[in-house]
């Protein structure tokens, strides 16, 4: 595997280059007390970040939304990504995939939580190697972890992932490999780092915004080319369905497992890993 790759400066596109280990924020940077900034993921293939704009769509709505700072545009993000493919060589040589971080900081203030009225953002990236994953993973339902269909975090991809960790650390504990976070409105939300989709009658259907689902960038291409309907999703839907799945920008896993209970797997659409690669890339490489 290749050595991650990681670059810090501000938004201007001003900054340097080393490793994330030898890289530092100041320890009064608001992200690193408070969590208080934004980032996005996006899958690195054939030399390409792929959704880019998309991605960095996602990055500017939510920063409004939260009242951060606008971050950093295509023409500040493009040149960085170029240049940390080509020094790290990750995700260029065919069969090389990576994972790039992008990440954005209110920057450093006085001591409280009210937001600085004058701030100097921080913008840090990392380019690491990975391989996108398929293969099928079993889920819990988390007992103590929800997502609130009300807040302003649950609509943006924040630093704020405390309650994924937990429930992440309860499946492991409970012999399973990922949780599903149920809705403070009710019902199924999404999974610690991905959407959940759910094959009903043939079709997918994915939990709304409403829900405080994350809106994800792979589960909008779906929804905006016809292949996936917003619709409510309990456990009950979850154990009687044709197939599940959990999908983000770095891969597409099929539940194979509720708790203890083995899910369907004969489902027109497929519930297998092969299945899911084959539509998360449909997804992923699909024209507007």
């Amino acid at each position: 595997m290749s050595t991650p790759i990681a670059w810090l400066g501000d938004g201007t596109g001003q900054g340097r280059w080393g490793t994330p280990q030898t890289l530092t924020l100041p320890i009064s940077d608001r992200g690193l007390l408070l969590t208080d900034g934004l980032f996005e993921t996006l899958l690195v293939e054939a030399g390409h970040a792929w959704l880019l704009e998309e991605h960095l769509g996602r990055w500017q709505s939510s920063a409004a939304l939260l009242g951060l700072p606008p971050p950093p545009g295509t023409a500040t993000v493009q040149p960085l990504i170029a240049a940390a493919i080509e020094r790290s060589g990750i995700g260029k040589a065919l069969g090389s995939s990576g994972a790039l971080r992008l990440n954005w900081s209110r920057g450093s203030g006085a001591r409280g939580i009210d937001p600085p009225s004058n701030c100097s953002p921080s913008f840090w990236l990392q380019l690491s190697a990975i391989k996108p994953c398929f293969e099928p993973v079993r889920v819990i339902v988390s007992a103590t972890e929800t997502r609130s269909a009300t807040s302003l975090l649950s609509r943006c991809k924040s630093f704020a992932y405390g309650a994924s960790i937990q429930a992440r650390r309860q499946a492991l504990e409970a012999g399973a490999d990922d949780a599903l976070l149920a809705s403070s409105a009710g019902g199924l939300c999404c999974g610690t780092s991905a959407n959940l989709l759910v094959c009903r009658g043939g079709s997918w259907i994915t939990p709304p915004l409403s829900s405080g689902c994350l809106p994800g960038v792979m589960r909008q291409r779906g929804l905006d080319r016809g292949l996936i309907t917003e619709a409510p999703v309990n456990e009950q839907d979850l154990a009687s369905c044709e197939a599940a799945i959990l999908i983000n920008s770095l891969g597409c896993r099929p539940i194979s497992h509720l708790g203890a209970l083995l899910l369907a797997n004969h489902a027109p659409s497929g519930c297998g890993s092969q299945e899911a690669e084959t539509f998360w890339r449909q997804l992923l490489q699909a024209s507007p």
